[in-house]
């Protein structure tokens, strides 16, 4: 249905495989097979790139590469993963707690060291912001480009400018333009703002459709 109304990309998040296939909370339940047996059901009905949630990677650097492995295998085109600790929270929530900036660096070496395919898209998720602000948010975000990563997802802005600040940081700390991803939600902290307004400084998912249909 996605492909044949113009979609062209999919995206499967942490929350959706929670929250729809096993009725339960966001907040790191779930684990590798769960979220494989979504994403090769999707992989096998359509050919759409697929972004798919693997949450703080299911566990150390070897369960990350296995994550990964899993994943291209499963004929998922892109993964993203965050730098909260293994207990994590939906990103929207209050109380986050995350791991330090060594250990997310090494989530994403571990990911961009497992894959096989070149194409394979590493994100770099960070929820620094709520939790330690702009500045180090942007901090982690380098490191983790530096790493490897391919594009970053500041989780959880709430401020139109705070995507203009951080992707032109981010471009003149790298030295070239980063993708970003927006996640828009209903009930989060980032706004509901326009794709036209987003559009210049960021990639844009917006999961509100689902959500509404969850409920």
């Amino acid at each position: 249905m996605a492909k044949d109304v113009g979609h062209q990309a999919i995206y499967l998040s942490g929350a959706g495989v929670a929250n729809a296939s096993y009725g339960l909370p966001d907040l790191g339940i779930t684990e590798l097979t769960d979220v494989l047996i979504d994403a090769s059901r999707i992989t096998n009905a359509c050919d759409l790139p697929l972004l798919v949630d693997i949450d703080t990677g299911f566990g150390g650097a070897f369960n990350i590469s296995r994550t990964i492995k899993a994943m291209e295998k499963a004929g998922v085109a892109a993964v993203h993963i965050e730098d909260q600790v293994a207990q994590k929270r939906c990103g929207h929530r209050p109380n986050k707690a995350i791991v330090t900036q060594e250990e997310m660096v090494d989530r994403i070496k571990a990911s961009v060291d497992a894959r096989i395919d070149s194409d394979f898209v590493i994100m770099a998720r960070t929820d620094a912001l709520a939790v330690e602000g702009m500045e180090r948010a942007l901090e982690r975000a380098i490191a983790c480009v530096e790493a490897g990563a391919d594009m970053v997802f500041p989780e959880a802005m709430n401020e139109l400018s705070q995507y203009h600040d951080f992707s032109t940081a981010l471009k003149s700390a790298i030295g070239r333009d980063i993708p970003i991803l927006a996640n828009i939600t209903e009930f989060g902290q980032t706004p509901l703002y326009g794709c036209e307004e987003l559009a210049r400084w960021a990639w844009i998912w917006c999961f509100i459709r689902y959500r509404r249909f969850a409920r």
